[in-house]
């Protein structure tokens, strides 16, 4: 995984535009990727099965929605504020907060809901999965300052936090209730408090229904060069 240049103070927690999609074609394919995470197929019904009754997936449809219009000019004319609305609504419903311009890549899984909380300059690889009670905090000053970045096929247990700029490698797990504040190395498994590496058996077990590599292509190649 490659690191991110630091964040300087003046930019932390201000929102930006990074993780929002630019087209529609590029929000379709995300939204396809995440429901795939969910039903294992991508088709009208499965969309509205979860769309309506899963709420860890309604929330991303309006959240990728909202960051979408985001990018519109004159913020698409009110629909981004009606968009605005609907995510907040959910926030407060659901209790996951997750603001609209997030970078986050194809396939996130939020398992089971309430307490997840993820500041808006942290990163978020694809096929992550986030449990209850999760947290990407922002430090505010230090070496770390900053959010954290996590890599592809990431699993956050229940009640975990992962605190300033931090990078959480490919194939990691982090443990129930861990409190991570330092790099974690790909496939590392890690838990307690303060966390500390475990062992390097990663996230394989932990992750179920990981897009289809064809799918994440089209994602990429949707997003453009600056997907990297």
């Amino acid at each position: 995984m490659n690191k991110m240049a630091p964040i300087t103070p003046d930019a932390l927690g201000k929102p930006h535009s990074r993780g929002c999609a630019r087209t529609f074609r590029q929000l379709r394919l995300l939204l396809q990727a995440d429901l795939y995470r969910y039903a294992g197929r991508i088709d009208a019904r499965a969309f509205w099965r979860h769309f309506l009754f899963t709420p860890g997936y309604k929330y991303t449809v309006i959240m990728r929605g909202c960051g979408y219009l985001r990018t519109w000019r004159f913020k698409a004319f009110g629909l981004y504020l009606i968009a605005k609305w609907l995510l907040l609504r959910c926030r407060y419903k659901y209790g996951i907060a997750i603001p609209e311009y997030t970078v986050i890549g194809p396939g996130l899984f939020i398992n089971r809901f309430g307490g997840i909380y993820i500041n808006g300059d942290a990163v978020i690889g694809a096929n992550a999965n986030l449990t209850h009670g999760t947290m990407l905090g922002q430090a505010n000053r230090g070496a770390n300052a900053g959010s954290p970045v996590l890599g592809n096929r990431v699993f956050v247990a229940a009640g975990a936090k992962i605190i300033g700029r931090v990078y959480i490698g490919d194939d990691c797990a982090v443990g129930a209730n861990a409190v991570v504040t330092k790099d974690v190395p790909e496939k590392g498994v890690v838990g307690g408090i303060p966390a500390r590496l475990i062992s390097e058996s990663g996230s394989d077990g932990y992750l179920n229904r990981l897009v289809p590599d064809e799918l994440l292509q089209r994602c990429r190649a949707a997003a453009g060069p600056a997907s990297g």
